[in-house]
């Protein structure tokens, strides 16, 4: 009698334990929905123009940035990939190196000069790729660095870095565009293989 007891008492603890166990991963899968669900709506519901007014905002409001509106320098495609170059407002950003994070601040930057590849069929944009850009005026180099690869809520991967001009004036912009170093699926075999340049001219004006 007791040894039956003792085998019902155990099958019962079995059977609770599994219903919690259930319960758990229940909840779990619940709570899983919900989150992606809010991202989901919180992303659909943040535009690329109210994401864009909102970093204009918060630099203006340091009383040391002055807003750019954004202006397209240039568009070009090289074997299906479509280069993009814009200026926009030079906000601070944070460079992570893996295990630090440093933060560039704008300083006397005029734009901050924001490089897309994507692909020109689809608009999925193209990483590990390598960006150099040169600005010149008159035949004088006034500015030549690298284009830091970047993430943004609001931009999405792009190379970007924060450019000063001396002034009024037209310039010209040349991008010299490395491959991507990655694996590829088939569809990129045999494009973009070696280095690439292109050139916009563009006029700018400083903002008062």
């Amino acid at each position: 009698m007791e040894a039956r007891a003792g085998g019902a008492l155990g099958r019962a603890v079995l059977a609770l334990v599994a219903a919690l166990l259930l319960g758990g991963c229940a909840a779990a899968d619940k709570n899983a929905s919900m989150s992606t669900s809010t991202s989901a709506a919180a992303a659909g519901g943040a535009s690329d123009s109210a994401g864009m007014a909102g970093m204009d905002m918060s630099a203006s409001s340091t009383g040391a940035i002055k807003p750019v509106p954004t202006q397209m320098l240039g568009t070009a495609t090289w074997q299906g990939m479509k280069i993009t170059a814009q200026a926009m407002t030079a906000v601070p950003f944070v460079v992570y190196n893996g295990t630090s994070e440093r933060t560039v601040k704008p300083g006397d930057a005029s734009l901050h000069l924001m490089v897309m590849l994507n692909d020109a069929e689809t608009e999925v944009p193209i990483p590990y790729a390598s960006v150099w850009a040169t600005i010149t005026e008159n035949g004088k180099i006034v500015f030549d660095e690298r284009q830091w690869p970047m993430i943004s809520r609001y931009m999405g991967p792009h190379y970007g870095n924060d450019v000063v001009l001396p002034g009024a004036g037209t310039y010209k912009l040349t991008l010299l565009v490395s491959p991507p170093v990655s694996a590829r699926h088939v569809e990129y075999q045999g494009v973009w293989l070696k280095p690439h340049r292109v050139t916009f001219t563009f006029p700018w004006k400083p903002t008062s």
